[in-house]
This record gives structure tokens, C-alpha cells and sequence, in this order.
């Protein structure tokens, strides 16, 4: 054990995880790599979870960031911040949502928790609707709403949530069906829970969901959803703190998968916008933003330092069509995933969009979840040079990947080799 791991452990709460029985202390990184104190290279294929979503060290942020420091650091939102309404104003655009209000906060789950303040004040209803599997951060109200257990460590809440069908395809009583005939079980589901219940403020859901291991519905779930929301007032929220700005490739927002009947009511995000600096928000039509009958102010969301990564992140990303990168390099990289995954008897789904990618791991020639061999493989890859996540629902059984949004064909390959003498290693 190291003596910092030894440090750490004396001063940190027990219940904050760490990856390997060796654990990582990253130095720097540059693009795609980051390097270890003991100065090994790795290629970073999680991005600090989603968060490093175009490169380590990209000048243009580091460049904006170390400007704006050498300016004013903070100021807070009593004051007029030109970058934080610039940020905004690209924002509340590039959202789809009309009329729309930003509010920025310093993560997602602060996004989500301000969400649920909106909803709840909203529709003067203190019940939410949130997908099974779901993660919305580690808030009070967050975990109260999360429908992971591995995620959620009390069952005391300011909320009372009722969970629905539909964020797993290949799992659970629908899994056998057809994608239209899943869409119409789990409306049919959701249209019987309103029937037995008062009337709740909004659904909540990640169009891909995160922690849960990166599964999703079929596209055009969440606009039949709507249907039905709509017909009872009910909002509806896209979490899109992982799937936003490009990542999933075919889309800017996960919502536009589902976007047959309009945008969200409210959206937030957070993660890759940034870069690595600590941003989030919410997106809201202006009535459902402004139904607040209280002052509220952000001591720290939507700083000029942040504001200035956001907005050099942000015109980076649409100015070398990211999205598009994801699109081409993550559909490659899916390809050569599945064909991996078809070598081995542990792979039971390789899944994904873009550039997030699951491969979700199971017992030999069975449906079981198989956590044993998603913390081996995680360190297998670590030990021929790659960094990649893990998540799932029931159990942590799925390897997460989402390298930044800037990788390389070359990169791709290179990560796709170690994987698969990782999966080789353990099967």
C-alpha cells in the first residue's frame, strides 16, 4: 500500500470507493493519455467519469481558464458575469426548449436537485416518477429518486418516487418483446401507476442511463411517454449530465432520440462541459424556471473561471464537430467491441451510442451478472495501459467507456486491443 492510499484511508469516509486494490494517483494528462505518479502512460477511456470529455490539457480551455484567473477568479451571481450570460445564451439555444431560462450550478447532481425544486414548486406535488436503474447524483434528493440500490444509502427522502418500466431493453418482464411492442408494455404501465396514484410533479430520466451500466430504451420511448405526461401536466426531465453535447454521436441531446413530441420541460447537464471544471445547470421554459416565490442566488455556479472553460470548451466542441467524431470513431469502436465480445463467453451485450459504450459481463453461458469479472477486467486494463469505468444496476457487472470526444481511429484500435486481451485474461 501506498502512503498516500495510506493517507487517504485515515482521513476520507469508508464509503468512498476507489478503483484497483492498487489505487491510481493521475499527475497530468495530455489529450487522450494521462500518466500515473510513477510515470507510466495510460489512454483514458472514462475521461474522470464522462467529465474530460474533449482532452486532457486542451490548450483552448487551459488557455481561457488561466486568463480569467489572472482577471477574477469569483465574484458570485450578485454580480452581472458577461461570461455566464454568454454561456447562457449558447445554452438556452442549443437546448431546444423555448423560451428557455438557464441556471448554472457547480455539478449534476446539483442540477438535478434544483430540477426536482422546479418540478416539485411546479406542480405542488411532492411525487416523482424516475426509471428503474437510474442515477441522478448523491444529493438527499438525488439518491431518494435513484433507482439503483448500490447508489442510493437511505430510504429516508424529501420525496416520494414511484419507479417505472423501460430504462433496461434487455432485462427485466419486457426484454422478450419486440421494440414496439416494449414501447407500448411500458406506456401501458405507466398509464395503470397513474391510476393508482395522486398526481405527481414529473418523470425524471437519463436517455441513456449512466451508473446503470449505460442501457437505454428503444428510441421513441420517452416521446410516447410524453404523450401520456402531457395529457395528466406532468414535466418532463432530461438528465442528460452524461449523455449531452455530442456524446452518443447521433444526437447533441439524448432527449432528441425521443424528441418526436418537443424538447423536455427542463434538461439538465454538467460533466463534459467544463472539461474538468466543475460546471452544471438547468435548462427550463421560462414559466417553469420563474415559478420560484423565493429569492435564490449561486455562491459558486456560474463563475468566471468555469464560465470561460465552458465557453472555450463549448466552441471547440462544435467547431471540429465533435459530435460527429463520436459518431464515426464510437461507431468503429462499437464494431470492434462486438466482435470481441462474440470471442468470449463472459460478454453477454456490448451496447451504446457514440462514444458510450457498455459491455455488460456475465457468468459463462448464463444470464448472471458477473462482478468478479468486471473488477478483473478493469484491472487487467490497467495493467496493458488502459483506464476504463464499471457500472450496472443489480450488480457492478458492466464496463463503462467513454473516452474524450477527440479520439483518434488509432486510439480506438489501441484501446480495443487491450481490451480484449483484458477479456482474454479473465474469461
Amino acid at each position: 500500500m501506498s502512503s498516500l492510499h495510506r493517507r487517504h484511508l485515515a482521513v476520507s469516509p469508508d464509503w468512498l470507493a476507489l478503483y484497483y486494490k492498487d489505487p491510481l494517483e493521475i499527475t497530468h494528462g495530455e489529450g487522450r493519455h494521462v500518466w500515473d505518479a510513477d510515470g507510466r502512460r495510460y489512454l483514458d477511456f472514462f475521461g474522470g467519469i464522462l467529465t474530460t470529455m474533449t482532452a486532457h490539457a486542451l490548450p483552448e480551455v487551459t488557455k481561457a481558464v488561466s486568463e480569467q484567473a489572472g482577471r477574477i477568479i469569483h465574484s458570485s451571481t450578485l454580480y452581472l458575469n458577461r461570461s455566464m450570460v454568454e454561456l447562457a445564451e449558447r445554452v438556452a439555444t442549443l437546448s431546444g426548449i423555448p423560451d428557455a431560462r438557464v441556471f448554472f450550478t457547480t455539478s449534476g447532481t446539483e442540477a438535478n436537485d434544483t430540477a426536482l425544486l422546479l418540478a416539485t414548486a411546479y406542480r405542488r406535488s411532492n411525487q416523482i416518477l424516475a426509471m428503474r436503474n437510474s442515477y441522478h447524483g448523491r444529493s438527499f434528493s438525488a439518491v431518494s429518486i435513484t433507482g439503483n440500490a448500490a447508489w442510493s444509502p437511505t430510504n429516508l427522502s424529501p420525496l416520494q418516487t414511484l419507479y417505472v418500466h423501460g430504462g433496461v431493453r434487455t432485462r427485466g418482464p419486457y426484454a422478450h418483446l419486440g421494440d414496439a411492442e416494449f414501447i407500448a408494455a411500458c406506456v401501458a404501465d405507466l398509464e395503470d401507476l397513474l391510476g393508482h396514484t395522486r398526481e405527481p410533479a414529473a418523470l425524471i430520466a437519463e436517455p441513456i442511463q449512466g451508473v446503470g451500466g449505460f442501457t437505454s430504451p428503444p428510441d421513441g420511448l420517452y416521446a410516447a411517454f410524453r404523450r401520456v405526461l402531457d395529457r395528466h401536466g406532468l414535466l418532463w426531465i432530461s438528465d442528460e449530465v452524461q449523455t449531452g453535447w455530442g456524446r452518443t454521436g447521433e444526437h447533441f441531446w439524448g432527449w432528441q432520440a425521443h424528441g418526436e413530441n418537443g424538447p423536455p420541460d427542463i434538461l439538465t447537464f454538467a460533466k463534459g462541459i467544463g472539461n474538468g471544471m466543475s460546471i452544471g445547470g438547468v435548462v427550463a421554459r421560462a414559466d417553469v424556471m420563474n415559478c420560484l416565490d423565493a429569492n435564490s442566488i449561486s455562491t459558486f455556479g456560474g463563475s468566471p473561471v468555469t464560465m470561460a472553460a465552458g465557453l472555450a470548451n463549448l466552441s471547440y466542441l462544435l467547431e471540429h464537430d465533435l459530435q460527429g467524431n463520436a459518431r464515426r470513431v464510437g461507431g468503429l469502436l462499437i464494431e470492434r467491441l462486438r466482435a470481441i465480445g462474440a470471442a468470449s463467453q463472459c460478454v453477454r451485450e456490448v451496447r451504446g451510442r457514440g462514444l458510450m459504450i457498455g459491455i455488460e459481463l456475465v457468468e459463462p453461458g448464463t444470464d448472471e451478472a458477473n462482478p468478479r469479472a468486471a473488477t478483473a477486467v478493469l484491472e487487467a486494463a490497467r495493467e496493458g495501459g488502459l483506464l476504463i469505468g464499471k457500472g450496472g444496476g443489480h450488480n457492478t457487472s458492466v464496463l463503462r467507456i467513454a473516452p474524450p470526444l477527440t479520439l483518434t481511429v488509432a486510439e480506438a484500435e489501441e484501446g480495443a486491443k487491450i481490451l480484449a486481451e483484458a477479456l482474454r485474461s479473465v474469461a
